[in-house]
């Protein structure tokens, strides 16, 4: 465990969705992942670093236990200490679960994690359909979170598993759409206990600092924040600007253009003041892009380099320092959302560079 004087603990988002399910044959054809998109992404504009291509893992699968030893393996080696499986649970149907189950059952890799309970309704909205429901979350009641918290409970009580205090640590994507969440999260602490643990150590994503997480019965806020599609009246746009800022809009609509941010720019803003009422843990990402998904209704963060990821990582690390060791989080998102642009794992382009700048870093810091 990382709780040296100065040692950060950094956790990266894993997203499971690079195996076939029957679900995603249905809805966008046989053999769907997220490779899927990722292959067939093209550059929208000049410049536009597409498509990204995978280096040393290559196009890999989940269900092969090799593929899974090796991303741990390198997570590792650069200093990562989790990752945190994205988990889906609607009103007890479940998504995606394979890879994360196959780690639990196996044991295998010996690499720690937590779940991040990805509680959203999914849409075609990043496939160009976005009034089109495939699967509707739902929160049916107490009796299905006695289910959902009976389904985690081996994952819980797993020694590899990402803990504070001695607490499992469990993440809720979505905490403002949880109906009765103080309820709800006492309840699981409550069903912890009764299993001989501790409790739980619960965390929320959530993208305002002043968002305070006791509230709604969580112990902190991974903040994490992205500027909206299209917006004009946002606190990062002056008054002045924003004449031009309407006219650029317009004009890469009539293009068919995505919207389009400078990275070196937005991530001055990714990380705001913490809320010195609650603890809250930073959220960086490696680069911004989602056009394989959304094409021309996606999000760029252009000019992501890994010496301004460097500087936006020294921030965060930063921001954790005044926290007691064992609580000093970072969150990086993420290790692989291939479609998103935002991964860790190297490409043919950049290689290992950022992860290189994590393990130079997290050295640094030693």
């Amino acid at each position: 465990m990382q709780t040296d004087a100065n040692k950060a603990r950094l956790v990266a988002f894993y997203l499971p969705q690079f195996h076939p399910i029957p679900e995603n044959d249905a809805w966008w054809g046989k053999g769907f992942t997220e490779w899927t998109n990722t292959a067939k992404a093209k550059p929208l504009f000049s410049g536009h670093y597409q498509p990204h291509v995978p280096a040393d893992l290559g196009f890999y699968d989940l269900r092969v236990p090799e593929s899974r030893a090796a991303q741990a393996e390198m997570a590792k080696t650069y200093g990562i200490e989790a990752f945190c499986y994205y988990h889906y649970w609607f009103g007890g149907k479940r998504l995606l679960e394979r890879p994360f189950n196959e780690v639990l059952e196996s044991g295998q890799p010996d690499f720690p994690f937590c779940l991040c309970w990805a509680n959203q309704t999914w849409t075609g909205i990043w496939h160009g359909e976005p009034n089109r429901i495939l699967i509707e979350q739902t929160y049916p009641g107490m009796e299905d979170h006695q289910r959902h918290f009976d389904y985690l409970l081996p994952a819980f009580l797993d020694p590899r598993h990402l803990r504070v205090d001695g607490k499992p640590i469990f993440v809720v994507y979505s905490p403002d759409e949880l109906p009765n969440a103080k309820e709800v999260t006492d309840f699981w602490r409550d069903q912890a206990v009764k299993a001989g643990l501790p409790g739980l150590f619960l965390m929320a994503v959530h993208n305002s600092a002043d968002w305070v997480p006791q509230d709604q019965g969580f112990d902190a806020v991974i903040l994490s924040r992205l500027p909206p599609r299209r917006f004009y009246m946002n606190q990062w746009i002056t008054w002045k600007k924003q004449p031009l800022t309407k006219l650029k809009y317009w004009l890469a609509d009539l293009r068919k253009l995505p919207t389009i941010h400078k990275y070196q720019y937005v991530i001055d803003n990714l990380i705001s003041e913490q809320n010195s009422s609650s603890e809250t843990y930073p959220c960086v990402i490696p680069n911004w892009d989602n056009t394989p998904r959304s094409g021309p209704n996606g999000l760029v963060l252009s000019g992501s380099t890994p010496e301004r990821f460097r500087a936006f990582l020294k921030k965060a690390l930063t921001k954790v320092q005044t926290l007691p060791a064992e609580h000093r989080f970072v969150f990086i998102k993420s290790w692989n959302e291939w479609a998103e642009g935002n991964h860790l794992e190297p490409d043919l382009k950049y290689g290992h560079r950022y992860l290189d700048v994590i393990r130079e870093e997290m050295q640094s810091k030693e």
